[in-house]
């Protein structure tokens, strides 16, 4: 338990200090015809449900161009003829065959509708290929503002990744790009690319072959559901080791593919991956997708969570590029791409929003997990003195939900006030087993499953037993901070919360001279008996809330 002494006044200071988050498309007030036909489930996307990818794509690195094609097979849920297919300029659909002929295209923007010929009943299990090319939009700044990142190694070679969460898959293939609908059955990435260099995707390596072009293909099998921007390809020249790791499940596969010059180095510094595993497993369940192993795939960037084949660019350095976003200490003790981005295997990976407006559950919980990771390893006092350091990184400038239906994210504050936020509610819980049992319940209720706020919100208010409305909508839907508002008037304590919203009520943890009180505040005044008018206060800091003595309360 964190804690501050409090004789006479009482504050919780918060660090002033910013991070860059990966805050991944710009904070728009107005949004366009375009921002809904990506960001809603219009009628040319809701009546087929996705079964299957088939990806075969072609890369060549000296032209920065790829072509190849998508089948996509699908179950008609409804009948209707008209297909969204979603690709963004200056990629183009050059071909789409249905039943080995040529069907009708029409373009609106980044979204393709496809005009079907055969009569979709419903029941029925189709597919339509797609054929593809273009220089795909170069990353301006991986992974925030993403794309193709074309690039070199220090030996000259290519070195090459695919970064597009929030910008989207279609940046680069065409799909149905939305976060609500994922292939149930997984899907096959073979990339073709020139020989002398490896691709790497999501997946298992089910074949290798060359060809008398000079070029050599790689097919990648997923066997799980995976999000859009989940799908990655890498290519680079490549080292590969591996390990077995004895899970929850029975033996994983961890496989590591790193530049050469950087085998030796990486063989030390992923040590972190194991000790990942091991924590994440406990708090969260099993890593959520055996058949397909766990990668950590060197890239030219920072990293993403690409799901199975988490990229990692953090320099093999401990913290964040060699800082400590938390300013405890905590943060150096790992190298937090490794952790992040693999704790998202479980939260954006396993249980993925519908809407990218909830992204918060990606990234609050990820977040999160970093403390976690302390808590397995180092214990309670270093998981909370780290996630308490992260709230200089809180800028409570907007809420962390965002507007539904244009592909329009909340605030990055759903990193670090979303960890805090998660971080209340398990002090609140008091009671770590069962904390640990909502986490596990979590991953294993909503497996393999795209979630709402809402369905997160109840399940967390039925596990915990409580009314948790009110504080969702303080902390997911408000950008103010609570504040309880206290008087020591002779030997009693006045206190109510203000700076909230309607209804809100929030218990709270304080210690007065050392005896541990719950006390729950409303917007009403409350009055506690003190011991004496001498009485010491101490006030519990893992709460994300402020305090503020006044001579009276009116």
């Amino acid at each position: 338990m964190k804690r501050f002494r409090i004789i006479i006044i009482a504050a919780v200071l918060l660090g002033s200090s910013q991070i860059t988050n990966a805050q991944l498309l710009q904070n728009k007030k107005q949004f366009t015809r375009q921002d809904s036909l990506r960001g809603s489930i219009t009628p040319e996307r809701v009546w087929w449900d996705l079964v299957r990818y088939d990806l075969d794509v072609k890369v060549e690195p000296e032209k920065k161009f790829i072509s190849g094609s998508n089948t996509v097979t699908y179950t008609v849920l409804e009948s209707q003829q008209v297909m969204q297919i979603d690709l963004q300029e200056p990629m183009k659909i050059t071909k789409v065959l249905g039943n080995n002929k040529e069907l009708s295209v029409t373009r609106e923007g980044n979204a393709h509708f496809i005009t079907l010929e055969k009569e979709q009943n419903a029941g029925a299990k189709n597919s339509i290929q797609i054929f593809f090319e273009g220089n795909p939009r170069q990353a301006k700044n991986a992974p925030w503002d993403g794309g193709f990142s074309w690039k070199k190694d220090s030996n000259g070679k290519h070195f090459i990744a695919t970064s597009n969460q929030g910008l989207g898959a279609s940046v680069w293939w065409p799909c149905k790009d939305h976060m609500y609908d994922e292939p149930e059955t997984g899907m096959t990435i073979a990339i073709t690319i020139p020989q002398g260099l490896t691709a790497v995707a999501n997946g298992r390596l089910t074949d290798e072959s060359s060809k008398d072009d000079g070029t050599k293909t790689f097919v990648w099998l997923v066997e799980n559901p995976i999000n859009n921007y989940g799908v990655n390809i890498n290519i680079g020249d490549y080292a590969n080791f591996s390990e077995v790791y004895e899970g929850e499940k029975g033996p994983l596969d961890m496989n590591y593919y790193v530049l050469k010059d950087n085998l030796e180095k990486a063989k030390e510094h992923f040590k972190d991956a194991p000790k990942m595993m091991e924590a994440f497993e406990h708090w969260f369940g099993p890593y959520p997708f055996y058949e397909d192993s766990f990668k950590l795939v060197e890239v030219p960037y920072l990293g993403m969570e690409h799901q199975s084949s988490v990229t990692y660019g953090n320099k093999y350095v401990k913290g964040y590029l060699g800082n400590d976003l938390s300013g405890s200490g905590w943060g150096m003790k790992f190298d937090f791409i490794i952790i992040h981005e693999a704790g998202h295997e479980w939260f954006a990976n396993n249980i993925t929003n519908k809407d990218i407006a909830d992204m918060w559950i990606h990234e609050s919980f990820t977040a999160y997990s970093e403390s976690l990771f302390l808590d397995y390893h180092y214990g309670r006092q270093a998981s909370g003195e780290y996630v308490i350091g992260t709230r200089r990184s809180i800028r409570n400038d907007r809420p962390l939900i965002g507007q539904y239906d244009v592909n329009h994210e909340g605030s990055g504050d759903m990193y670090y006030k979303g960890a805090n936020l998660l971080h209340t509610l398990r002090t609140i819980t008091n009671d770590d087993k069962k904390w640990r049992e909502i986490l596990r319940g979590l991953n294993s209720d909503f497996y393999h499953q795209t979630v709402t706020t809402a369905q997160i919100e109840n399940y967390i208010a039925d596990k915990m037993g409580m009314d948790l409305k009110p504080v969702f909508d303080q902390y997911l839907r408000d950008v103010r901070v609570p504040v309880l508002e206290y008087a020591m008037v002779k030997k009693k304590m006045h206190y109510r919360w203000t700076n909230v919203v309607d209804g809100f009520e929030m218990p709270i943890q304080i210690l007065i001279d050392g005896k541990s009180e719950w006390i729950t505040p409303s917007t009403k005044i409350q009055k506690l008996k003190l011991p004496n008018s001498k009485a010491v206060l101490e006030v519990v800091e893992d709460f994300y809330v402020d305090y503020k003595l006044q001579n009276k309360l009116d």
